[in-house]
């Protein structure tokens, strides 16, 4: 098999939960586990730093990995999900895993993963620790994919577990209640391994405080204990929180014995773009009209994402939205500014809601627009129809952003 058909065999094993949905959900650590055992615990060669949370995980990791290098580490990153490319998931210092090496773990594999019924989840990150691994990293971010207690990479020993913050997302797997998402994403936490907490958020906390005791892990609120802030070009308002996590998970990688000078810091904080490749976090794809994209899908990161929308200076708004079929409307539609022009769209993946009943649903909200076929003609008629002191917003979907960068 060439890399196009190794990425078509994965993506029709066990579902891929980005475009399926609940269907692809696993219900323990069983599969991972037994992976581990045939790649002879790949992830037990190498030092890892472990992300969850419901917002932020993915930009934390991002500027956790772009520090690191900065400090002259040689620095995995694991992520998820991809935007263009499925190699985005698997980085070694900012660069992708070539294609070959995914062709090569696949077929060297393929009998085992076959005959296990491992989901396209489960096989990418035993490929990603197998990697970094063999290639001898010094260190791995993990981001976590769902959740914590029962996502694949919770088969890690971290030197340090990283819980960003808690909102409602997934509810269908991990709860209907901020306490019980508290307590799947505390999964995370390890026997004596120091655990970061980025926002403290009062009702929550006491789950995590109480996980970690059971575990005798020590504990760290970031937004409480890390007053210096680095400047940083991600651009949200938004990543002010998920740089003081960042920076606290690198105190602590400090303490253990990693080198990071404070030029590092301030570099690698500063450079992580270019540094990991990360895309769609308040990214400007024109300027006139503004153009800006983000991944923000839930209530927590809309919230952040649209006040800052409403602080940029335009004369007209005009929204390309689409969503996934699963996600809670009348969550999230109320935060949507009725004043602007939106452009209804579907995702190109299973999971897409219909253009037309996001039409429908954004209705009884005043949201007002038209709808179209694809998301690329949404954006296109949104590019001819704005003025050049306009602004277009993209979002509302990981998988709406990844089809205009």
């Amino acid at each position: 098999m060439n890399y196009t058909e190794t990425l078509d065999w994965m993506f029709l094993q066990l579902p891929m939960y980005q475009r399926q949905g609940k269907t692809a959900f696993k219900k323990d650590l069983t599969n991972s586990l037994a992976l581990s055992a045939h790649l002879n615990y790949p992830e037990k060669k190498i030092k890892t730093v472990h992300v969850a949370g419901t917002n932020g995980k993915g930009s934390t990791s991002h500027i956790i990995a772009s520090v690191l290098q900065q400090a002259g580490y040689k620095v995995g990153l694991y992520t998820s999900p991809h935007l263009k490319d499925f190699r985005e998931r698997i980085r070694i210092n900012g660069i992708p895993i070539e294609k070959k090496e995914v062709v090569r773990f696949i077929q060297k594999n393929q009998s085992f993963l076959e005959n296990n019924k491992l989901s396209f989840f489960e096989m990418t990150v035993g490929m990603a620790f197998n990697y970094f691994a063999n290639q001898l990293v010094d260190i791995a971010v993990v981001e976590v994919g769902l959740g914590g207690r029962l996502d694949s990479t919770n088969i890690l020993t971290p030197e340090v577990s990283v819980i960003t913050n808690i909102g409602f997302d997934h509810t269908q797997f991990l709860g209907n209640t901020l306490e019980e998402i508290a307590f799947e994403k505390a999964g995370i936490i390890k026997p004596n391994t120091p655990v970061v907490i980025g926002e403290y958020q009062e009702g929550i906390y006491p789950v995590f405080k109480n996980r970690a005791e059971q575990l005798h892990a020590k504990i760290y609120v970031a937004a409480k204990e890390v007053t210096e802030t680095y400047q940083t070009d991600l651009k949200g308002n938004y990543q002010k929180n998920n740089v003081k996590t960042a920076t606290k998970a690198l105190e602590i990688l400090r303490d253990k014995e990693f080198v990071i000078p404070e030029l590092s810091f301030n570099e690698g904080m500063k450079q992580v773009v270019a540094n990991t490749g990360l895309l769609g976090r308040w990214q400007q794809l024109n300027s006139q009209p503004k153009v800006i994209c983000d991944t923000a899908h839930n209530t927590e990161g809309l919230t952040y994402v649209l006040e800052q929308l409403q602080k940029e200076t335009f004369e007209e708004l005009h929204i390309v939205l689409g969503v996934v079929n699963d996600k809670n409307l009348k969550t999230i539609l109320p935060l949507f500014p009725k004043e602007a022009k939106y452009y209804f769209c579907k995702p190109a993946i299973p999971r897409g809601l219909a253009a037309v009943e996001l039409q429908l649903q954004a209705a009884p909200f005043n949201l007002k627009g038209k709808i179209y076929n694809t998301v690329k003609e949404a954006y296109a008629t949104a590019l001819n129809n704005a003025k050049t002191s306009d602004l277009i917003y993209i979002g509302g979907s990981t998988f709406v952003v990844a089809e205009v960068v």
